[in-house]
């Protein structure tokens, strides 16, 4: 029989049914432990009641239960702050790569006060603070918010990437002619896609996990209409395992998109 070596090992746990086997199993365990707490302290368990806030049949036909429209507002939310935040991360990495004093001071400032600010305190700031001088609603600043915080870390990404594209290809691109701008438009951020884009799908599974923060500020998303069916049914742990599942599952289908799309688009060294 052959023996493993440290190589055959180290890509048999790497593998996607195995690392989804052993995140499954974490899973389980944590779930475990916090069930077995529920059964000493004698609570009384009523996932019966469950599926009605995933859907209900009424004589007027099929409807999403609570659960489920939650789930669509937090992909909302998150696909909208995704957007404004690549934009946004965009323009940061730009202004610090632009070689302009004023640009890179401003794009350095930009992260510092991004990246040591508390995603918490922040949403504070947009709600709290910018929200009445510039009558924002809940949801605006709660996108604000996301596209902000993830703007920062976006923007390490795209940098990444453009600095990632040979020196020869602005040389060249200089050669003929090209300005900064189309040497950028047509050379460079096309090269640099196969080196962000695995980041960036990873980021978007981390602002779907960072959406949840909003449910502070009462904007309609997954955790916010957990805590909602909790105040009126009383069910906390029936409640909190449903969304942790749900989230569970639209992370893990991220997550598995996100190895395949590593495993295509990576860089040969």
């Amino acid at each position: 029989m052959p023996r493993r070596t440290p190589k055959n090992i180290k890509s048999f746990m790497n593998a996607v049914p195995v690392a989804v086997g052993l995140y499954l199993i974490v899973v389980f365990g944590i779930f475990w432990l916090a069930y077995s707490g529920a059964q000493a302290m004698g609570y009384n368990w009523q996932w019966y009641r469950m599926p009605q806030y995933f859907y209900t049949l009424t004589d007027d036909g099929f409807q999403w239960g609570e659960i489920m429209v939650g789930l669509v507002k937090t992909i909302q939310l998150s696909v909208t702050a995704f957007f404004f935040a690549t934009l946004l991360g965009l323009i940061v990495a730009l202004l610090r790569l632009s070689g302009l004093v004023v640009g890179g001071a401003v794009a350095v400032g930009f992260l510092e006060f991004v990246r040591n600010m508390p995603i918490l305190v922040l949403l504070y700031l947009f709600y709290y603070v910018l929200g009445p001088v510039f009558d924002l609603d809940r949801y605006t600043a709660s996108v604000m918010c996301l596209a902000v915080f993830h703007a920062a870390l976006i923007s390490e990404i795209f940098r990444a990437g453009i600095n990632s594209v040979p020196k020869g290809q602005w040389e060249g691109a200089k050669s003929v002619g090209m300005s900064k701008a189309q040497t950028y438009r047509y050379i460079i951020l096309p090269q640099s896609v196969k080196f962000m884009l695995p980041p960036m799908t990873g980021e978007m599974v981390h602002l779907i996990k960072s959406s949840a923060i909003v449910s502070v500020i009462a904007v309609v998303e997954l955790t916010t209409i957990g805590r909602n069916l909790i105040s009126d049914t009383y069910m906390s742990f029936e409640i909190w395992f449903t969304i942790a599942a749900v989230y569970l599952v639209l992370t893990l289908i991220l997550s598995i998109g996100v190895s395949r799309i590593e495993a295509k688009y990576a860089v040969q060294t």
